[in-house]
């Protein structure tokens, strides 16, 4: 990362500070380079988590990033993070695309524990972005050989239970939006890498926000209950398989609910309207 600046008279003087050793600082538990300025910095991992290479782009930037923003390190930087984030939703290259909402959600909650962070404007605009993104993401590959994680749908779920906190008045439609993604029917490929599991971990945070009714917890299943007219014998494409596994892990998620919040206000309205769905393929369930 040496760079370099122009004096006022003109002269390129190498700055004061040295190149990060980013695999030094994973060694040694990713430390603050507090010597660094925040705008190299910032531009460094942007550029790290747009790399195609897992080593540089996960176990590095978004790991020191996420580390960072939780200790409170880059709490005058969350806009600037946020804004690069929602910037990376349109980026061509895939892994760019799906590791800004990890972003997000980390910025998000720690804007939570700093009231009057980022301005609800802000957040708005930031949830528009990633709404229109979201359910049409084209590549929902949870692990690539090469790229490794890429995680859309996962990756967005976490996203999405962010803003159900962030935005109250968005909790329905935020469900609505889990539910568009997972009855894309466009999707080439099941989920393998216990995506189904985070979407149900992330429909349940929303449950348990307040203020839903049991109308608005139970209306976003009417987007699969459509999806799934007209079905038949013959093999379940990839997009059926999506619905009926994350509504099985949501019957889990709801039976149990969540080792931080507990079971969902209408968990039992919301499982027996999932269940009706269920009983599509498993015509046996009691």
């Amino acid at each position: 990362m040496a760079q370099e600046s122009s004096s006022p008279g003109g002269r390129a003087d190498a700055l004061s500070y040295a190149p990060i050793d980013w695999a030094l600082l994973a060694a040694t538990g990713f430390p603050f380079p507090a010597d660094v300025p925040a705008a190299e910095l910032l531009d460094e991992l942007a550029a790290m988590l747009s790399s195609p290479d897992p080593v540089v782009r996960d176990d590095h930037a978004y790991t020191a990033s996420a580390q960072w923003v939780r200790e409170g390190r880059l709490d005058d930087q969350l806009v600037a993070l946020g804004e690069a984030a929602v910037a990376r939703l349109d980026h061509p290259e895939v892994q760019a695309r799906t590791f800004a909402p990890l972003v997000l959600r980390c910025v998000l909650t720690r804007s939570r524990q700093l009231p009057g962070a980022i301005d609800q404007g802000t957040v708005q605009r930031w949830y528009a972005a990633f709404a229109r993104w979201y359910p049409a993401e084209p590549d929902t590959r949870g692990w690539d050989d090469r790229l490794g994680w890429l995680h859309a749908v996962a990756h967005g779920a976490d996203a999405a239970a962010a803003f159900a906190r962030a935005l109250p008045e968005q909790r329905a439609d935020l469900l609505d939006l889990c539910a568009r993604r997972i009855a894309a029917a466009d999707a080439d490929h099941r989920y393998l890498q216990m995506e189904d599991a985070r979407l149900a971990r992330a429909i349940t945070g929303i449950l348990l926000e307040p203020g839903l009714t049991e109308a608005e917890a139970t209306g976003w299943l009417d987007v699969p209950a459509k999806a799934l007219e007209g079905g038949g014998p013959g093999p379940v494409p990839a997009w059926a398989f999506n619905i009926f596994a994350t509504l099985q892990a949501l019957q889990v998620h709801l039976t149990r609910g969540l080792a931080d919040g507990g079971v969902p206000p209408h968990a039992e309205a919301v499982a027996g309207r999932a269940l009706e769905l269920l009983r599509l393929p498993c015509p046996w369930l009691a």
